[in-house]
């Protein structure tokens, strides 16, 4: 019973949940005690079936059990039944509560759905007629597209003609020969700009006819005739243009240069043939440099001969001992102005006109001829290959071998003419100063980027080298060779052989300086090694030291003063000469000083070397001796002064080197006279009653500067 009580309870809970949905927010929760909100879960029950099996309400009353609902209405101990009742009650309520609500509002429920019938209609007429809208919009689209489709056809149409005309117009264009081309081509000079203008043209269509035909249009074989028998007609004016003024223009030995704009209408036309004409592009090409090269050829082969007319006569002079040539001041040992070949206002002076010398009966050292000879061939091998890369449009190894095409044979000529020259010379300077002038043209010519002269500027050196190293050395041979006594008579003034070898190392050095180089300056050591073994075999054939002396002071300065001249003054040689100078004036003023003041000189230094070991006593027993110098120097020691002037001065060449040692000796003099006093100041010879006859250091200085010569 109690089973079916709860069961009872439990349905009616779910009914009232059911029946007051609608009415919580206005009522609130049922009461009956806390946890009743909550709806029970019974499950789905069946309690009007006959075949209700108990073992299920079992289960399902379990279930209701553990609701939380269930548990706490049992908690709190409510009476389920009691509640049940309410629970009825209170739906009966509500019903009744909702059938009035229906009933008051009828009314509008009724307008409600007449308002809702009405509508119905309208959508239903305005759906009718947007399904018209759509079936005439249907139509219209439909055209729309018809249009558009014959719209891009015709404009496809309409493209393609215009293409096929416009290549059409570029066909004829390109095939139809104009009057205008017919009578600039046939008519007009080359130097007119309509026959330019023109062979443009000209080559265009020809261009034009060469493509179509390799097409296959039959159209070009109506102008093929035309274009041909025009284009002969311009490669024979063209070929005959560019031959008459290239001649005209590339004649050697000038300044002319070909204007830019000529030169650029002569390339347009070489290219014109190259393109059109490639056999008479070579033809011209060949005949050019056969022509220049015979023209080249035959003007430095004449101009080298007229040169050598105007050339000082050969000095055939193979050693520092060969007897002088006469015939001229200038010699081969001696610079003098020649070295101006190689300053930069020299180097590219204009070239030596033959017969305008030879007017003049003017000479030259050989050193001009070549500097006038190479600069010319510098200025023209330069023209001449910046003209053959621009006209014949080439550069490198190509442009190398059409230069040497057209020079090549001139500049072989130029090799032999100064490898004869030089099998035959022996003018170091001028050798020397050839090379010179080679190295700074080969400057130059790097400096306009011509690079096509290198390996003739090499040559040139590698004959001029050898030959300028073969003659010093030869010279080093002469002097180390030459016996003193085979020279004839001798005298202590510089010898001719030490002045011709000063003016050739002063030369040499003075040149090698601009350039350096370390084999010539080998060289010249070995001959200055030579020179000053030469220098003392000759003294030691003079019998007296002095004499020997006198010729060494003599030579040395007059080396010393040629050398200074043109040679810096750190160079090694002028340093040795001035070392040997000094060593010999210093023995040569003592060698002056001791025949009148000798026992002076020698008794100073005694007696300084006993004071410095300590046996100043010595020098009491010197008493006698020193009263002799002390009288002997008081009374002779301005004849003597007198007398060693006057022997300087006889003996020296050089006046002011005279002026120098008599200085030199004056003021050792002093020096001597002064130690002198120092040592009689000594204890053991202060009381020597000769002490007062001893001159004053001061008035001796005043007396001897009386002495010096004045110039």
């Amino acid at each position: 019973m109690a089973a079916a009580a709860t069961m009872a309870a439990a349905a009616r809970e779910l009914v009232l949940r059911a029946g007051a949905s609608d009415l919580e927010e206005e009522e609130g929760p049922l009461g009956g005690g806390p946890g009743l909100q909550e709806p029970l879960q019974l499950g789905e029950l069946d309690i009007t079936s006959d075949e209700f099996i108990l073992d299920e309400v079992d289960v399902h009353i379990q279930a209701n059990l553990e609701d939380e609902l269930v548990k706490e209405a049992l908690k709190t101990g409510v009476d389920l039944r009691h509640y049940s009742k309410q629970v009825e009650l209170e739906l009966q309520q509500i019903e009744q509560k909702s059938i009035r609500d229906y009933i008051q509002e009828s009314e509008n429920i009724a307008s409600l759905h007449n308002q809702i019938t009405a509508c119905d209609a309208v959508l239903e007429r305005m759906e009718q007629m947007l399904g018209a809208f759509q079936s005439d919009l249907s139509s219209i689209s439909s055209e729309i597209r018809t249009l558009q489709e014959q719209s891009g056809a015709m404009n496809i149409r309409l493209r393609n003609r215009q293409a096929v005309r416009g290549k059409l117009g570029e066909l004829v264009d390109g095939l139809v020969v104009p009057s205008a081309l017919v009578t600039a081509i046939l008519e007009a000079p080359v130097t007119e700009p309509r026959f330019l203008e023109q062979l443009q043209e000209l080559d265009a269509k020809a261009a034009a006819v060469r493509e179509q035909e390799a097409r296959g249009t039959a159209a070009c074989a109506d102008v093929r005739g035309v274009l041909d028998r025009l284009r002969v007609k311009a490669v024979t004016k063209i070929r005959e243009f560019i031959l008459q003024k290239i001649y005209s223009f590339r004649k050697p030995m000038t300044n002319y240069q070909i204007p830019q704009t000529a030169l650029l209408k002569f390339r347009f036309f070489y290219q014109f043939l190259l393109g059109n004409e490639r056999a008479t592009a070579k033809e011209i090409r060949d005949e050019y440099v056969e022509t220049l090269s015979k023209i080249y050829l035959s003007y430095y082969r004449s101009y080298l001969g007229r040169l050598m007319k105007v050339q000082y006569e050969e000095v055939a002079e193979k050693g520092f001992f060969s007897k002088p040539s006469l015939r001229s001041r200038n010699t081969i040992f001696t610079l003098g102005t020649r070295g101006s070949v190689i300053s930069p206002t020299e180097l590219e002076a204009p070239i030596l006109v033959p017969h305008t010398a030879q007017r003049g009966e003017q000479r030259y050292p050989f050193e001009a001829l070549f500097r006038s000879q190479h600069y010319a061939l510098l200025d023209n091998s330069c023209r001449e290959y910046l003209f053959i890369c621009e006209f014949f449009v080439v550069s490198g190894p190509a442009a190398h071998d059409l230069f040497h095409a057209v020079m090549g044979r001139t500049l072989s000529m130029t090799l032999k003419h100064l490898e004869s020259y030089l099998a035959d010379c022996y003018d170091a300077i001028a050798v020397f100063l050839c090379i010179h002038i080679v190295l700074r043209f080969r400057n130059i010519a790097a400096k306009r980027e011509v690079p096509a002269l290198d390996r003739y500027w090499e040559q040139v050196l590698a004959l001029l080298w050898p030959r300028f190293e073969l003659i010093l050395e030869m010279n080093v041979q002469s002097v180390r060779s030459t016996d003193p006594q085979r020279l004839g008579g001798l005298d202590t003034r510089p010898h001719y052989i030490t002045r011709r070898y000063a003016e050739f190392s002063s030369a040499l050095v003075s040149i090698n300086q601009t350039i350096p180089n370390e084999r010539t300056m080998q060289l010249l050591g070995q001959l200055q090694v030579e020179v000053e073994n030469f220098v003392l075999r000759v003294a030691a054939e003079f019998s007296s030291r002095k004499e020997q002396l006198v010729f060494l002071i003599n030579n040395y300065d007059m080396m010393l003063g040629v050398l200074m001249e043109r040679a810096a003054d750190d160079s090694k040689e002028v340093e040795s000469f001035q070392q040997l100078l000094n060593a010999r004036t210093q023995e040569f003023i003592e060698e002056l000083l001791s025949p009148p003041f000798g026992g002076l000189v020698a008794f100073v230094k005694e007696a300084e070397a006993l004071i410095e070991r300590g046996q100043a006593e010595r020098l009491r027993g010197e008493e006698a001796r020193v009263t002799q110098l002390i009288r002997g120097f008081g009374s002779s020691w301005k004849s003597s002064v007198e007398s060693l002037s006057q022997d300087v001065m006889r003996s020296f060449t050089n006046f002011r080197n005279g002026t120098s040692i008599i200085q030199g000796a004056l003021t050792q003099l002093i020096q001597v006279y002064h130690r002198f006093h120092r040592v009689l100041s000594q204890p053991q010879l202060r009381a020597l009653p000769a002490r007062a006859e001893l001159i004053n250091i001061h008035h001796l200085m005043v007396e001897l500067k009386k002495h010096k010569p004045n110039f």
